[in-house]
């Protein structure tokens, strides 16, 4: 037992020594050389990446870190003066029209549905008009009229030929006759307001016979875009909701609240870019074809709508829409790529900058529009400049761990 009291003792004050012997080794390498080792353990084991001895934000690669870097000189591009809001995508109001049925009746027949393509003229629904029926009827009067006063008029000529009638009757058998051609004039002109031609009202004349249907065609071009119409319905002129309601999709609008702040910058006919979720990698051209007059009071905002060219109508009312107005002609600024730009922790921006291509100093930038893979520098940069393109974060990395 007195043994191993003795062993432990010994083992202990060699412990002791160790440490000892230890913690003055560690005094002699607390200098630069210790910072300088534990930097090399926190990068790659071939880096010798550290702060530049002349300038605290500077930093020097090694040869095997400089492929890490990408070096160009800082160049001059344009910059759109554009404004971004999102919107919505609605159809044209000025080209959508609701489909009324010119005189009453009730529905028989539908032709079209919502969403169809319809041409101009196209029959949309056709319905029984009582109105359409005593225009015809009146018509075949007049006409079975006038052909009776004709004859009765070439008799009394011949007659009046050989002293049989007195020149009374037969100035009164014109008169009449007259007066017949005057009322199938004006029977034509009633049927022709329902849509009949003058082949159709040609064919009720020689037939004899009425057609109570009444077709009630598209007025324009376009996609169907309400139907309110069933068979069996009674419609009448002007009566709401329309049948039909037919709009002219070659163009769309798109409409957007800006702030109130924003809304000086926005004027009529000014380039409109649109692009919407279903269509990623298309953008839709248009111009500002309205700014509101009132600023919304609950809001703050103003209405400004423009209207989007769309010939292959891919567009659809109520798709959720960005846009950029371009307000203002482009300027011409220093430009870096967004790799080439770094946001620093208290949120100023940073670029890299080097004369050698070896020593990099990171240097504080004012920032400005990102347009095309680039951001506009405002301030603390001039073209030609050398900087890192690629790799800024890296730098800023090895500064901080060089200063740790």
């Amino acid at each position: 037992m007195a043994i191993d009291k003795r062993t432990i003792a010994v083992a202990a004050a060699i412990a002791v020594f160790a440490a000892t012997a230890g913690a003055y080794l560690l005094a002699d390498l607390g200098g630069p050389a210790g910072r300088a080792t534990d930097v090399a353990n926190a990068l790659p084991s071939d880096a010798t990446t550290g702060a530049d001895a002349g300038n605290p934000d500077g930093v020097t690669l090694s040869d095997t870190q400089l492929p890490s870097v990408k070096v160009e000189p800082a160049k001059e591009q344009e910059f759109p003066i554009e404004k971004t809001a999102v919107g919505s995508i609605d159809f044209n109001e000025d080209m959508t029209v609701q489909v009324f049925t010119p005189y009453q009746g009730r529905i028989i027949g539908l032709f079209a549905k919502v969403g169809d393509d319809v041409t101009k003229g196209q029959t949309l629904f056709t319905i029984d008009s009582p109105d359409l029926l005593q225009a015809e009827s009146t018509l075949i009067a007049a006409a079975g009229v006038l052909q009776l006063t004709t004859r009765n008029l070439e008799r009394l000529r011949d007659l009046y030929t050989t002293r049989a009638v007195s020149q009374k009757d037969l100035e009164q058998s014109v008169s009449d006759q007259q007066s017949a051609e005057g009322a199938l004039r004006a029977a034509r002109d009633s049927v022709r307001l329902f849509g009949k031609s003058d082949a159709d009202i040609d064919h009720i004349i020689a037939a004899r016979a009425a057609d109570p249907t009444l077709v009630v065609p598209s007025p324009i071009t376009g996609r169907i875009t309400a139907r309110n119409a069933a068979p069996g319905l009674f419609v009448q002129p002007g009566n709401p909701p329309a049948p039909y309601a037919v709009a002219d999709i070659s163009t769309m609008w798109m409409n957007a609240n800006v702030a109130e702040s924003d809304s000086p910058a926005f004027h009529v006919g000014q380039d409109v870019r649109v692009s919407v979720a279903a269509f990623p990698d298309r953008a839709f051209e248009g111009k500002v074809s309205t700014v509101g007059a009132t600023v919304d009071p609950a809001t703050r905002r103003v209405l400004i709508r423009s209207e989007i060219s769309d010939p292959q109508h891919g567009l659809r009312s109520g798709m959720f829409a960005n846009f950029v107005i371009r307000t203002g002609d482009p300027v011409r600024s220093p430009a870096v790529p967004y790799n080439g730009v770094v946001r620093e922790g208290d949120g100023t921006m940073t670029v890299w900058v080097t004369t050698d291509r070896r020593r990099f100093v990171k240097r504080a930038v004012t920032v400005g529009q990102r347009h095309a893979g680039y951001v506009q520098i405002l301030d603390g940069l001039r073209p030609g400049e050398l900087i890192a393109t690629e790799g800024a974060l890296f730098l800023s990395n090895a500064l901080a761990t060089a200063n740790r």
